[in-house]
């Protein structure tokens, strides 16, 4: 939804990939629109419920198979901790840049008044229950749901 003026005061942000990359566009989009004032809603669909899976949100790495942005060959990107060293040197960096690991951006996001919700399609692909992800996980919804909560607002797909 926007003002007169033009100004966006609403957005829902769909994260549908569970890798470093995938999810931490998303999370500075909501993070971003909570600093402006605007409303946020995050949907994790897919796996992107991994940013927000008690088991799993804590550990999530920096594909590097066939990832064009790393300018390395896929055979390289596919060795045996490569993907670890490369996660490791990203986390170093972004802690350098001030740039929270993602367990503590998404409760900064949820703390600043976000809706945080996981896809109920998806959860039941994965048979996932409310109960296996975090707190701060709102509600596992419909995508209907999820369309009437970002009624009025601008969607963001990342």
């Amino acid at each position: 939804m926007s003002n007169g003026s033009g100004r966006i005061e609403k957005v829902s942000v769909v994260i549908s990939k569970g890798s470093l990359e995938g999810i931490y566009p998303g999370l500075i989009m909501a993070n971003g629109a909570r600093a402006e004032g605007m409303e946020a809603n995050v949907f994790f669909t897919f796996f992107g419920l991994d940013a927000v899976h008690r088991a799993r949100h804590e550990h999530i790495k920096l594909a590097t198979v066939g990832n064009p942005g790393l300018h390395l060959a896929t055979w390289a990107g596919g060795l045996p901790g490569v993907s670890s060293v490369m996660t490791h040197y990203m986390a170093q960096k972004m802690e350098h840049l001030d740039i929270p690991p993602i367990p503590e951006m998404v409760e900064m996001i949820a703390q600043s008044g976000a809706g945080l919700y996981g896809c109920k399609a998806s959860a039941d692909l994965f048979g996932l229950e409310k109960s296996d992800l975090i707190d701060e996980v709102r509600d596992i919804i419909t995508v209907g749901e999820f369309y009437e909560a970002a009624a009025g607002g601008q969607i963001i797909f990342t």
